[in-house]
């Protein structure tokens, strides 16, 4: 399966100068990123690490650094100059697509962008639309969105929020009760979020009160599909639903792109779907997850503890869950055994009927009674779209 490595910052571990003191362990937010073997630090969980850094801040001797990537396997990220501009002038990337996973440091991101499209570039005057275009379009509701928007609207520049989803950004798709580590949060018109650990339902609720205290001007269900430059130096973002010009782009963006899809007869019927939101819709219902990461096993084990389904598989196509995180594969393991969710290892969904669904497995092809397949295998990254329109991208391999 070759080596796991975590899209945003996660540590590295010295060994020569590890003093086997366990602080970085205890230090560790998450708790289950880092363990000792043979007596010395690991990163055992990369998966898990969002890039807290608490360990760095803990290791007594300095034997931990933050990095992108590894010795072995890079990263691929936008290269940014020190105010999140990319090389294309007026294109900002904050938040998850810069590497920077953790929400108070998203959150930090997207107002330090848009107080530098506020003031303009060093030694350069501010870009503002011209000919009808927006001053900036922030492409992205997620923390980092939600925070330029919010900073650029305290600058009073004429700003557009556009969503392919729900405001709040990845969030929205958590499990019920997910904690989400967070940090306090400054934003702009809203004041000081000092509550440090919050549920995913604390957390929305937080973005709520924004949308319908504030209202950000938000359209939502609209997917970035291109961006290119006018003949007035403006950019035009072309979406599912038409396009947009502004002078500046904040895309705020996760990592998760365009979601894959399994390329078999039948996907396209309604009950096909590629996020859980809640289990209520799910009721009385035999339900299939294809997948094997976090989100994958997150929705099994949402609709397992909800408890209403007539059923729930998860099939994935390797033998175990390498890829989750200590806790997630802890839990989804208990509910395989407990009976509560059935797994199908190396197995592949083969065709999607209205009421079943086919799967090659090991033993041979199965059909299953099916209401509703819910696929989480990933899907297309987001540096390609940079790519298209210029933005220069750099690999880290296990540097700062």
């Amino acid at each position: 399966m070759g080596e796991v490595v975590p899209a945003s910052l996660h540590p590295m571990i010295d060994p020569g100068r590890c003093i086997q003191s366990g602080a970085c362990i205890r230090g560790c937010v998450e708790k289950q990123v880092l363990g000792l073997v043979g007596g010395r630090a690991h990163l055992i969980n990369p998966m898990a690490c969002i890039g807290h850094g608490t360990c760095e801040s803990t290791c007594p001797v300095g034997a931990i650094q933050l990095v992108y990537g590894s010795k072995t396997r890079g990263v691929e990220l936008p290269r940014l100059d020190p105010e999140f501009q990319t090389n294309q002038p007026g294109i900002y990337i904050v938040g998850e697509l810069s590497g920077m996973g953790l929400i108070r440091n998203a959150v930090k991101q997207g107002v330090e962008a848009a107080a530098s499209i506020t003031r303009g570039p060093p030694g350069q005057p501010p870009r503002r639309g011209v000919g009808g275009a927006f001053d900036a379009l922030v492409i992205g509701a997620g923390p980092a969105g939600i925070a330029a928007t919010l900073g650029l609207m305290a600058a009073k520049l004429n700003v557009q929020m556009i969503e392919r989803e729900a405001f709040g950004g990845t969030i929205t798709h958590y499990p019920r009760a997910k904690v989400v580590m967070t940090g306090a949060l400054d934003l702009p018109l809203y004041g000081r979020v000092k509550q440090k650990t919050m549920s995913k339902e604390e957390l929305v609720a937080v973005w709520q009160d924004i949308l319908q205290t504030i209202r950000p001007p938000l359209i939502t269900e609209e997917l970035v599909e291109r961006l290119e430059r006018d003949a007035h130096g403006m950019w035009v973002v072309h979406t599912t639903r038409g396009s947009h010009r502004a002078a500046n782009v904040v895309l705020a963006l996760g990592m998760r792109g365009a979601p894959a899809k399994l390329g078999v007869p039948g996907e396209e019927r309604p009950k096909v779907a590629y996020r859980l939101l809640e289990p209520e819709p799910f009721l009385g219902k035999h339900v299939l997850v294809v997948g094997g990461g976090n989100a994958a096993v997150e929705s099994a084990l949402a609709l397992s503890d909800f408890g209403k389904c007539a059923s729930v598989t998860i099939s994935y196509r390797r033998d175990k869950f390498a890829r989750c995180r200590a806790e997630n594969r802890r839990r989804i393991d208990a509910a395989i055994a407990a009976q509560k969710v059935r797994f199908l290892p190396n197995s592949s969904v083969k065709q999607v009927a209205d009421q079943a669904v086919s799967l090659a497995t090991p033993a041979g092809p199965i059909e299953l009674p099916n209401d509703a397949l819910i696929v989480q295998i990933g899907g297309t990254p987001p540096t390609q779209i940079l790519k298209s329109f210029g933005v220069e991208l750099v690999t880290k391999y296990g540097e700062r």
